[in-house]
């Protein structure tokens, strides 16, 4: 071996394979893909759902009507509740929806409670 082969080997100045860097490049390419696919599977089985109102119906009954909207051909379920002027839940109703052909659906339902409400809403929805 020379002495500049040495000198080189020594300081480290010899010549380095790309190999690593782009073994590097191929993991993280993948992790971006991965992280892309599954924000867009979740974004496709999402749901919102929009209260519209609510009618007191009296001190046992309360009417809501909300909005849900973004999943098509799918059944969804949501969870109503009433609330009491301190916002304690009073009352609450799990509904099924059954998948249809609309991409917004409006519905009304009537939430039974165990004292008197002061309103009605929508918790959570999600796709059954």
């Amino acid at each position: 071996m020379t002495t500049a082969l040495q000198l080189d080997e020594r300081y480290g100045r010899t010549r380095r394979r790309p190999w690593p860097w782009f073994l590097a490049g191929a993991v993280a390419l993948l992790l971006l893909a991965a992280l892309a696919w599954s924000i867009v599977g979740q974004s496709l089985s999402s749901v919102d759902a929009d209260d519209l109102g609510f009618e007191l119906v009296d001190e046992h009954a309360v009417d809501v009507r909300f909005q849900v909207t973004g999943v098509q051909g799918k059944d969804v379920v949501c969870v109503l509740e009433a609330l009491d002027e301190e916002f304690g839940v009073v009352g609450w109703k799990i509904v099924e929806i059954p998948a249809g052909d609309a991409h917004a659906l409006t519905r009304a339902e009537r939430i039974p409670t165990v004292a008197e409400a002061t309103t009605g809403l929508v918790n959570t929805c999600w796709v059954a």
